[in-house]
């Protein structure tokens, strides 16, 4: 095995013209990892907010990395190594993860590569019934819905918030997803069905189609009728565009009820939910390869499904973040290494 390999690597923030496709040195799994020969890559935004410096974050939250860095989180690929001390995966085993996520945040995640290496922690078996594509553009958005509503899975520090993110029931209550056609979006509402939910789905009108498909009880068109106006006595609402304008949902929601912001910063009003008993909460995702196992099985029978928006090869990273950058993406943009 050459000790080189391509890769999309950063070595300036800045547009989508900084990456570069080039050769870059191949990794060696590390004690307690394997060696991922990728097959695709699923994009999500902390990969263009890294490749531009988190311009939106306070100065003193930017990262400061040693370029060159490689962007990307989220790998679908088959086993090519193991370190020698891992005994639950072999070579061959075709495989999916969320790679050290947040750990590697402020640096990259390493997975714009022909080779990736990846804790056992964050890996799990890919779902044998959907293809590399698909099961990349998986990880995060699932995980974050997962965490969001079904199951937090780990003990470790919130840092938006002093106490820890508690899922609530959904059999027989209304969720309204907000920003439902997206990556996390669309798989939080077939969760929310999964678990017996009624569910209102808020995106452009170009997504009702998608939106009947997965079963939806309400579709709102967010160009034509503002959900906030018209939607009462909601139990959840899952905001997964998040920022200031969330607390608009917050009179949609019933005493009792909860709002969930993805993207917690810039909410201020906690005052006001705390006024009407509603409780708000986010949290941060993290990889997990036990969750990621269990998603697994939704995926493999078709319970959920991923929508995959569009797909470049690897070395068309940079017009993929283009695609990106004009927004009103279904489902998930991807990269095909392989």
């Amino acid at each position: 095995m050459s000790d080189t390999m391509k890769a999309v690597r950063l070595h300036e923030f800045g547009g989508p013209e900084v990456l570069r496709y080039e050769d870059a040195p191949r990794p060696t799994p590390a004690p307690g990892e394997v060696l991922v020969k990728v097959h695709a890559v699923g994009l999500n935004p902390p990969d263009w907010y890294l490749r531009d410096g988190y311009r939106s974050l306070p100065s003193e939250w930017q990262p400061h990395p040693t370029f060159p860095l490689i962007l990307g989180t989220d790998i679908s690929g088959v086993i090519a190594a193991v370190a020698g001390d891992v005994g639950d995966f072999g070579m061959g085993d075709e495989v999916y993860a969320l790679v050290r996520f947040p750990h590697n945040v402020m640096e990259g995640g390493k997975a714009y590569a022909d080779y990736v290496s990846v804790p056992v922690s964050d890996l799990a078996r890919k779902p044998a019934g959907i293809d590399h594509i698909h099961a990349a553009g998986a990880p995060m958005s699932l995980l974050t819905a997962w965490q969001f509503l079904i199951e937090l899975g780990h003990d470790e520090p919130n840092p938006f918030q002093p106490y820890k993110h508690e899922p609530v029931p959904l059999r027989g209550r209304t969720v309204l997803v907000n920003g439902a056609g997206g990556g996390v979006g669309h798989l939080a509402v077939q969760l929310a069905k999964w678990q017996g939910a009624r569910v209102v789905a808020v995106a452009s009108g170009k997504n009702e189609g998608l939106m009947r498909d997965l079963g939806v009880d309400q579709f709102i068109d967010y160009t034509r009728t503002a959900a906030d106006e018209v939607v009462r006595d909601a139990d959840l609402v899952l905001d997964t565009v998040g920022g200031p304008d969330t607390g608009r949902f917050l009179r949609t929601l019933k005493r009792g009820g909860a709002l969930f912001p993805v993207y917690p910063l810039g909410f201020t009003g906690h005052g006001e939910a705390e006024t009407l008993g509603i409780t708000v909460s986010t949290t941060q995702v993290r990889s997990s390869g036990a969750q990621l196992a269990e998603a697994a099985r939704l995926l493999d029978n078709g319970t959920v499904r991923v929508v995959i928006d569009s797909t470049f090869p690897l070395a068309q990273a940079s017009q993929a973040h283009q695609r990106a950058a004009r927004g009103n993406i279904q489902g998930k943009i991807a990269l095909t290494v392989t």
